[in-house]
């Protein structure tokens, strides 16, 4: 990673969250106890992949705490104790043996991956470093109920949907054990700050999920 990259990242960064930073901290702070908790126990070892500014990885409650990312700004948004990954996700994870984390969550992220192969090299280190029966949790944005919005942020690279990450997660040798079509709303980044008591609503009303949900959500295991 060239320091140009992740210069040019922290600016990406900081025009597309910056103003919407504390809302968005506010909502994982609702949606890790009041959903993601339950596939995360707290003697766990979890790693955010993609954190962007910390906020799942900072709201999870767990043993021991990982986070990679190529903004080199993300280290400043992060908790103490957190272990920080600067580094390409494609590549070997640094310092993060074989077998060790119970939990690999992303969100938002794959998406933004430079091509499939990138892709396939990340679940790759997940499948390593995930201990036998470990999660993989994905929550993404999905194309077929996207359109061309999908395409409204810059750095979207790959297209993708639920059935399409669970089929090349099955490739890879995880087995899926939920593939949500819809489960989120589009994005947090720049849409309207809905007060955070419809938040808990929603996500114990899986029938909102199918009216209004765009993102999918996949849960796997190796």
């Amino acid at each position: 990673m060239t320091s140009e990259t992740g210069d040019n990242l922290s600016r990406l960064y900081a025009n597309r969250f910056d103003g919407n930073a504390d809302y968005r901290r506010a909502v994982w702070n609702v949606l890790v106890p009041d959903f993601f908790s339950r596939f995360i126990s707290r003697d766990a070892a979890v790693l955010d992949l993609g954190c962007g500014y910390g906020e799942f990885i900072n709201a999870v409650e767990a043993r021991a705490r990982f986070a990679i990312d190529m903004n080199p700004s993300a280290r400043e948004k992060l908790a103490a104790g957190i272990q920080f990954l600067l580094q390409d996700c494609a590549e070997p994870w640094a310092g993060i043996a074989e077998n060790s984390l119970d939990v690999v969550f992303t969100s938002n992220f794959l998406e933004h991956l430079p091509d499939k192969a990138a892709l396939v090299k990340a679940l790759r280190q997940a499948r390593r470093c995930l201990k036998p029966g470990g999660r993989f949790i994905a929550l993404g944005p999905n194309l077929k109920y996207l359109g061309g919005r999908y395409w409204d942020f810059w750095d979207h690279q790959i297209p993708l949907t639920e059935m399409s990450l669970a089929e090349v997660l099955r490739s890879e040798g995880f087995t899926v054990d939920v593939a949500r079509a819809r489960f989120l709303p589009y994005t947090m980044a720049a849409g309207p700050r809905y007060p955070l008591f419809l938040l808990k609503i929603y996500l114990h009303l899986p029938l909102l999920w199918r009216l209004f949900g765009r993102q999918f959500l996949i849960v796997a295991h190796k």
